[in-house]
Parts: C-alpha cells; sequence; structure tokens
C-alpha cells in the first residue's frame, strides 16, 4: 500500500495570539538580504497594508515563509543609546539574557487600532519602558537576518527615537537598561542579540568621525 504524504493539520490553541505577518515574497520583492537596509517607511507600510495577515504565533514562529512584522525602537538622547537586557525568564526562550538597543515586538491584531505603524511603535515604547519626555521619531530602514532561526521568521522596522530627557527605565520582560555611548557599548558586542549587533554597526558607521 502506498503511503500517505498529507501532511496533518496544525490547529492553533484557542489561547494562541493572532501575530501580523507578511508573506516572505512580498516584503522581500527583491530576495533575502542581510543587515539593516534604508528604505521609506511608506514604501513599506503601503506593502504591510495590502497584503497583512493575523496568523497564529505558534504557527508562525516556525514557517519561514512569512516574515512577522517587528518595529525595532532604538532609544536616543544627548549621543548616548539606550541599551537593554532581556531577562532570564524571557518569552522567546532564544533571546532571553541577550542585550538589545531595540525596543519592540509583535503586533497583534488588537493592537492595529490604525494602518500607522508609529502610532504602534509609541504604544509599544510605553508599554517596554518608563519614559514622560517628548519623541520624535525618525525611520532608518528594514533590518532581516536569516542567518539564525529567530531571524527567519521576523523582520524588523528600525527607527531611531530622539527623546529630551535622560530618565528613562525598563519595565516588562526588559531585566536593566541604561543610556551608554557607543564607545562605552563596544564591551557587550559579543552578548547581544543578532539584530542589535547589526543596529550598532549601522550606528557606529553613521556616527560623525572626529577628526
Amino acid at each position: 500500500m502506498q503511503q500517505s504524504t498529507t501532511q496533518p493539520m496544525i490547529i492553533p490553541t484557542v489561547s494562541d495570539e493572532l501575530i501580523l505577518v507578511v508573506p516572505r515574497a512580498d516584503i522581500l520583492p527583491h530576495g533575502s538580504f542581510h543587515g539593516l537596509q534604508a528604505t521609506t517607511m511608506q514604501e513599506i507600510t503601503g506593502i504591510i497594508a495590502s497584503k497583512k495577515q493575523f496568523l497564529p504565533r505558534s504557527i508562525m514562529e516556525t514557517d519561514p515563509t512569512y516574515k512577522q512584522i517587528i518595529p525595532y525602537l532604538i532609544y536616543t538622547h544627548n549621543e548616548k543609546y539606550f541599551l537593554m537586557q532581556r531577562h532570564a525568564k524571557a518569552s522567546e526562550s532564544r533571546l532571553r539574557s541577550k542585550f538589545s538597543f531595540g525596543i519592540g515586538g509583535h503586533i497583534r491584531q488588537e493592537d492595529m487600532q490604525t494602518d500607522s505603524i508609529f502610532d504602534w511603535a509609541r504604544r509599544e515604547f510605553h508599554e517596554e519602558v518608563n519614559y514622560n519626555g517628548n519623541l520624535t521619531i525618525q525611520p532608518i530602514g528594514l533590518l532581516n537576518d536569516d542567518s539564525n532561526e529567530v531571524g527567519k521568521v521576523h523582520i524588523g522596522l528600525v527607527m531611531l527615537l530622539m527623546g529630551d530627557r535622560e530618565d528613562i527605565s525598563v519595565q516588562s520582560e526588559l531585566q536593566s537598561g541604561e543610556l551608554i555611548s557607543l564607545a562605552d557599548a563596544e564591551i557587550y558586542k559579543d552578548h547581544m542579540e543578532s539584530w542589535s549587533q547589526i543596529v550598532f554597526e549601522y550606528l557606529k558607521n553613521a556616527a560623525p568621525k572626529n577628526d
């Protein structure tokens, strides 16, 4: 008898959250790349608005034919950047205890009250950190890293959040955080999550050079 090759249907649990994803072929129409690529947010948000789907997170975590959309927010003030460390018991086991420049997370269906990624970014920022100052958001670009299992199923919308206050502190799944110069952040590089290593190199290259 010929053995059936039909794959069993994966049924999400009732508690499984629905998260924003876009098919890989749509969000990366020119093929995959590695690193941080400058692009206009208008172009990217247009693709997301037209191609977005909300699918169970448990399935999307192992399906690289989709990319989970993650706004990745970098806070800066007076040429210093907010470097954080994730908890050892963070929900994403692959990122536990890693250092990160990026504040961000999955976008759930209930989070998308508007099509503006900037609206969501501000909400996410204030959920993750304590900060009462003003913010100016400057889009940087699209971050992709298919070199590891986390990166294969996620893509980052990197934004620089320029603030006017030093008093910022972590909450949620973040263990600690401090404003730090890029020079002082060098010692943490090998212990950063891969996205933050990419962002770190971008920030160093973009920083003005002293003659």
